[in-house]
């Protein structure tokens, strides 16, 4: 089941932590969530999935910055979030959507358990200009059935920043680089 805004609001500072949280943002069955004003692109021509690619760093500024198609822009909000006993989702807010802005490219569903900022994967049909602090899209809660066993990985967990992928920690079991200038500090 999803919760309501009323249910989601009576969880907060219990199963759920929204920081920071306004209620101006609270919706009748999700809370919007905000851009922050930091982007991650690839450098890379051809993302290779068995080791760290290069990223580079942006900054939105107030007069916003045009994402152009054809590019995977990785984002995160300015909320940190935590959620214990119930299953935090992402989705694009449908106005964003209708601007060709696709916010979470497949990376909707959370874990029980996950606590930090959430990155956005960010691809656009058309060129779209993006500002720091929009409402970018919407945390949803559902109830779980079963048991609970918390999200404990520390691949994404506590992330205060955008965190590029980190599935070549999947791929080589001894979580060694291969070059260590390509190493990451997130």
């Amino acid at each position: 089941m999803i919760l309501t805004g009323p249910e989601i609001e009576r969880e907060l500072g219990k199963n759920i932590i929204i920081e920071p949280f306004d209620p101006k943002r609270l919706n009748p069955n999700s809370y919007n969530l905000t851009l922050h004003d930091e982007l991650l692109i690839y450098e890379e021509v051809i993302l290779d999935m068995k080791r760290p690619n290069r990223v580079r760093r942006l900054r939105v500024p107030d007069s916003g910055l045009v994402l152009e198609p054809n590019r995977i822009y990785l984002g995160r909000t300015v909320e940190y979030t935590e959620t214990h006993n119930l299953v935090p989702m992402i989705e694009g807010r449908s106005s964003v959507g209708r601007l060709g802005l696709f916010v979470h490219v497949t990376a909707g569903v959370g874990d029980i358990g996950y606590k930090g900022c959430w990155t956005l994967e960010m691809f656009a049909a058309q060129p779209v200009r993006i500002y720091p602090g929009v409402a970018i899209c919407q945390i949803l809660f559902y109830r779980p059935s079963g048991d609970i066993r918390e999200y404990s990985s520390a691949k994404y967990q506590d992330s205060r920043d955008v965190v590029p992928s980190r599935m070549h920690l999947e791929l080589n079991p001894d979580g060694q680089y291969e070059d260590p200038q390509l190493r990451f500090p997130f």
